[in-house]
């Protein structure tokens, strides 16, 4: 894997996300094809490997369109990087589902480590953004582990692809390599 040509995610779980569950809301379809086409934009940036940490809710939105772009374009490859082993097993029978076929898809499985601890996903963020050379995120400029890994990619001068879940209609923001970054919100178009 060449990290010039890696772009990995992250990206809020459904408590944080407007629609919860809800995926067929207009909000959800609307994230869903933005990140599908930056998705086709990074791939003609030259892109071919894109990595997710399989948490639920958006990063298997994330998982899931990069597989719809690896059945169009054969050179593309999607990595699972799982945190624990034991990552879906508290999730709702469907995600846990959802979380094993999506993981049986991807052309590259990583296991970060054998068992939880409180530090393991923060080592799975790390592993992906220590891999790539940009990230894309769905962020509504909370606080928490989305935050975390933004602030570790610009340290690491990573290109950012901000989507906002408020503002599902808005064009990605692309930060291109910053050298230091602070997220604490999206700023507003205008």
């Amino acid at each position: 894997m060449e990290k010039f040509k890696t772009c990995c995610f992250t990206g809020h779980r459904p408590s944080k996300l407007p629609w919860g569950f809800a995926e067929s809301d207009p909000r959800c379809q609307q994230i869903k094809a933005q990140m599908a086409s930056t998705l086709d934009t990074l791939y003609q940036k030259g892109f071919r490997t894109f990595i997710s940490g399989m948490a639920l809710g958006a990063d298997l939105y994330f998982a899931e369109a990069v597989l719809d772009l690896a059945a169009r374009r054969p050179d593309v490859q999607l990595e699972g990087a799982v945190p624990c082993r034991s990552q879906a097993d508290r999730w709702p029978e469907p995600q846990r589902r959802r979380w094993r076929s999506l993981l049986n898809r991807c052309h590259i499985e990583t296991l970060v480590q054998e068992c939880y601890d409180r530090q393991c996903m923060y080592r799975r963020d790390r592993y992906m953004v220590d891999r790539s050379s940009a990230i894309l995120a769905l962020f509504d400029g909370s606080q928490g582990g989305t935050q975390y890994t933004l602030n570790y990619a610009a340290s690491r001068h990573l290109s950012i692809i901000l989507l906002d879940p408020h503002r599902p209609q808005q064009s990605p923001l692309w930060l291109e390599a910053p050298s230091s970054l602070v997220l604490s919100a999206i700023p507003a178009e205008g």
